[in-house]
Formats: structure tokens, sequence, C-alpha cells
């Protein structure tokens, strides 16, 4: 549950339940299981399949599978299995993905991080993430729908040396258990910076990066910026983004290493900015480079800054109340009892929007490469 996804602020999900409960001790099973029937259901991997993709990361948080220290919670990994009998039935795969681990593997809300990334400082923290992963593996190995494990997204530490320890001993268990499966192994710095990684290459194990670049104008935070054009200083266009990516390719060369592009994406202005364009060019980029990519992300609440989803909410009623004072799913707080079906209803991409400009792009690079 990312703030800005669910229209709102962003501040920890873990926080945000401390609110939560406050007010509605008895109801936070109740309020998560609700949300996780209502945001993503089978008809979104019938959505997905339509447009031509072929496979969906999944992002899951560690605590949505762990119930205690060393201890599992069958109904969480009971959404996993679900998403994977989907997947099959449409034909997609699905890459598993850690966002947020135990301890937090950065300083910033998308790992629930209260302000540390205790992952890195303490190694309890560690060994229940290679269990988690050993749990994981074991269930869900044979599954016809799985492609692979995206072992933990965005790192961020300037402790490399524990980084590295921490990547190769989950390797070494992921395999143990299973030889077949891809490992996704993502760079430091929000999965951006990765000639560290090279020691960790071996069959079987790709490297995954995250690409948004030039943030000031994919995440919107200074307004009007247009593409091309020059942003941050520097001239953006097709050959300056070119430049900034091949860097990812003479290492994938240099190595002969798989590159997955795990997350790319703009904030969506109707195309007014040039973001058709620069999402058009980068692809280019990615298929003259072999890059396989998946696009983040598949629905929000539409916002003002942030990339945001294919299929946007787009209504301003008492469950969003962009103007605030609680905005998003903070408002949630005041109606949950007397309304929450209402809410669940927010979360139905039957209520959302295809955003066409933004599927007509996504559409034809995934159909040209089905």
């Amino acid at each position: 549950m990312e703030g800005y996804i669910l229209g709102g602020r962003n501040i920890p999900e873990q926080k945000f339940k401390v609110f939560f409960k406050r007010k509605y001790r008895e109801d936070l099973e109740e309020f998560e299981r609700l949300f996780r029937n209502s945001f993503i259901q089978e008809d979104d991997f019938a959505r997905i399949k339509k447009m031509g993709a072929n496979c969906v990361r999944v992002p899951f948080h560690y605590r949505l599978l762990e119930k205690a220290p060393f201890r599992y919670n069958k109904e969480g990994f009971s959404y996993l299995k679900k998403v994977l009998r989907w997947a099959k039935k449409y034909n997609l795969k699905v890459i598993l993905d850690l966002h947020a681990a135990c301890g937090s593997q950065n300083e910033d809300w998308h790992s629930d991080s209260s302000g540390f990334a205790y992952l890195w400082k303490k190694e309890v923290f560690r060994q229940r993430t290679y269990r988690l992963w050993e749990e994981i593996v074991s269930l869900f190995k044979d599954e016809e729908a799985l492609f692979g494990y995206d072992i933990l997204n965005e790192p961020v530490t300037k402790d490399i040396k524990t980084l590295v320890k921490f990547y190769k001993e989950l390797i070494r268990r992921i395999k143990t258990i299973d030889k077949e499966h891809i490992i996704f192994v993502e760079g430091n710095l929000w999965a951006t910076k990765i000639d560290f990684l090279e020691s960790l290459l071996e069959e079987k194990v790709y490297i995954s990066i995250h690409f948004y670049q030039p943030l000031d104008f994919t995440f919107n935070l200074v307004p009007y910026l247009r593409y091309p054009g020059r942003i941050e200083d520097t001239f953006w266009n097709k050959d300056t983004l070119y430049r900034y990516i091949l860097k990812y390719y003479k290492f994938a060369q240099r190595n002969r290493a798989k590159i997955f592009v795990g997350e790319f994406g703009v904030n969506w202005r109707e195309n007014f900015f040039g973001e058709g364009t620069y999402l058009e060019e980068l692809l280019d980029i990615f298929e003259e480079f072999g890059f396989d990519y998946t696009y983040w992300t598949y629905k929000t609440v539409k916002n003002y800054i942030y990339p945001d989803g294919l299929f946007q909410y787009l209504e301003n009623q008492r469950y969003v109340r962009r103007e605030g004072p609680s905005l998003g799913w903070e408002s949630y707080l005041e109606r949950w009892r007397e309304q929450k079906h209402k809410i669940a209803r927010v979360w139905n991409t039957k209520n959302y929007t295809l955003i066409q400009g933004l599927y007509k792009v996504l559409e034809k690079y995934f159909k040209r490469n089905r």
C-alpha cells in the first residue's frame, strides 16, 4: 500500500496502520483482506493479457507472508498462489518482487521504512529474509506461471560489502531449492548502480535496473518541463537517454549478462509535455539493447507527481478528496465502518479510467514482443 498510489501522502504503510488501529482496533484484518480482494482481481490479468503484455511483476510486503519472526501466514501465501493461478489462465508469467523486506532495505516509504534501513544493520533481519525466500521458493517453484524472483526492491546502503554478502547467500539458498527460475538482483541506490554486482553473475541470475531519468520530468517535480527539452541543466532527448543507458548495455556486453528494467514510467499529463515521445524513445533503446522490461505502474489514483498508472482513478469523491485536509487513504479513517464497501469500490479497476495515450504506447511495444 503506497500512499500516492492510493491518492494520499507517502507515509509508510505501518504508520497508516497505527492510525487505523487507534480508531478501529478490531478491523485491521478485515481492512487488509478487503483491500487485497478488491485492488487486484482476475479481470486485471485479463486486461493485461489483452494489451499484449506477457509478464507481470508482482510487488509484495514481507508482512503479507510473515505472521511473526520465522512464522508464516497461510492466508498471505494464498494471495500469491491466486495471482499465479490467474497468470496461468491468461498465459502470463509472474515475477515475485519483495518490495518491502524485513527491517527495510532503504529509508523510503515504499519499503515501509520508519526512516532507517535496518536490513543492513541487523543480522536477524537478513536471516528472516533468507528464510522467507526459502519458504516462497519451496511453495511456488513448480508453478507453471512463475518466471522468477526479484529478491529485493531498490536497496540503498553505503555498506556494499554487506549487500553483496546478502545477495550471495540468498542466491545460494534459492538455488539449493530451485535451479530453474530466474533470480533478479537489483542494483544499489534504487536499482541504478550495478558495477559492484559483477561477482554475483552466474547462470539464471539477471541484473535488474530501474530507470526514471530525468526525475524532474518523469515525476513532474518541476511543472511544465517538456521532452525533448532542457531539464536539470541538460538537454534531454533520445541521444541523452541513449548515452545514459549505454553504461548498462556495456556492463551486459562485458559480462555476458542479462538486463531487466524492472521499473520505468512517467507522470502522464495527456502527452501535452512529450511523455509519449519520452516513452517511445526509451522503449526503442531498451529494444535495441535487448533489455526486458515491466512498466511501473498498473493503476493509481490520479496524482500530479510520481509515475502514475495505466489505469487511473479520476473522481474526487470523499475517499480521495484531493483538497484535503485528509486525503487518499487517510480519508478512509473518517468513514470506514459505515462505508467500507463504498471504499472498496474505489479500489476496483472497473471504476478506473484506461489512459488511452499511455495505453497506445505500451500496447505497440508489448504486442511487438508477443
